[in-house]
């Protein structure tokens, strides 16, 4: 991967967390070849379950003060994956977590979900004019899980990526079909997991045969495990000292750590994206 420009990678997530959990390993191995990582997060995760039972009190329900205590962990989690540059879409607190389908928050009027979607694609659209990045990431149709606010990601990235010039490709990320159960496989295999297996198609997975990129991610494992650390009240992680690892979210659903993280090319050159985001596009900027 080498771009007569420095290469730009711009990635838009829903909640703090996201960007670690679904492109975390990918953030931090394209930091480390100098790649200009920003990270757009569209709300503060105000609506997020709570993990640790001493800051309960946090919650939507209660005091209301998850968003801002989840800003201080998003800070920290891009800080460990070496990200350039951070944005809140609109500016910090323009748009609050809309929860998940039918719950009352989606009415909440700076609910995410509920915004003018053309003002949040304009939003989108000025953030990737200033950094001029050559690849977008974000989610598919269903936002990797049916997440409201994934879904709503996911339309204005599309929208806002096909009126900046600079964006030459753009991907959804998404997990593997067969990357969870062989990873699952393995932890069947592991003393001390503290959390249960997940049942049959309980985890939002994709089949293998539209994935069309993979980012190999092994060396910055450690990276996206500190990042996951970081959001607390949202993530468990754990590891056996011997190689294992896995997290759960506030289900307690056990999910393994992979090496490889996978995407979807939605918009773009396919050649040289097999393996590398930026793979070929040097061709393509030296042809406009």
């Amino acid at each position: 991967m080498t771009l007569t420009a420095p290469p730009r990678l711009a990635l838009v997530h829903a909640h703090p967390d996201d960007e670690s959990l679904w492109t975390g390993g990918t953030i931090a191995h394209y930091a480390s070849l100098g790649v200009h990582v920003t990270v757009v997060t569209c709300t503060l995760g105000e609506e997020g379950e709570i993990i640790p039972a001493s800051l309960n009190e946090l919650r939507a329900e209660a005091a209301d003060q998850l968003g801002g205590y989840r800003v201080g962990e998003l800070r920290s989690a891009c800080a460990r994956l070496r990200v350039n540059d951070h944005r809140f879409l609109g500016g910090i607190g323009r748009w609050r977590d809309s929860g998940m389908v039918g719950v009352e928050a989606n009415n909440h009027p700076r609910a995410f979900v509920g915004g003018d979607i053309a003002v949040q694609t304009e939003q989108l659209a000025e953030v990737l004019r200033e950094v001029k990045p050559q690849v977008v990431v974000s989610y598919d149709s269903n936002g990797g899980y049916g997440h409201p606010d994934h879904i709503r990601a996911h339309e204005i990235t599309t929208a806002a990526a096909a009126l900046v010039p600079d964006v030459l490709r753009v991907f959804h990320s998404v997990t593997s079909r067969d990357a969870v159960a062989a990873g699952l496989k393995k932890l069947r295999g592991v003393e001390g997991v503290p959390w249960r297996m997940p049942e049959p198609g309980e985890l939002p997975v994709v089949d293998d045969e539209i994935i069309t990129t993979r980012v190999a991610i092994e060396d910055h494992v450690p990276a996206k495990l500190s990042a996951l650390r970081a959001h607390a009240t949202q993530v468990s992680v754990w590891e056996n000292g011997e190689g294992a690892a896995c997290y759960a979210l506030s289900n307690g659903i056990t999910q393994p750590v992979i090496g490889t993280e996978y995407y979807v090319l939605a918009a773009g050159p396919a050649d040289g994206a097999e393996t590398d985001l930026f793979g070929g596009l040097n061709d393509v900027e030296r042809a406009r």
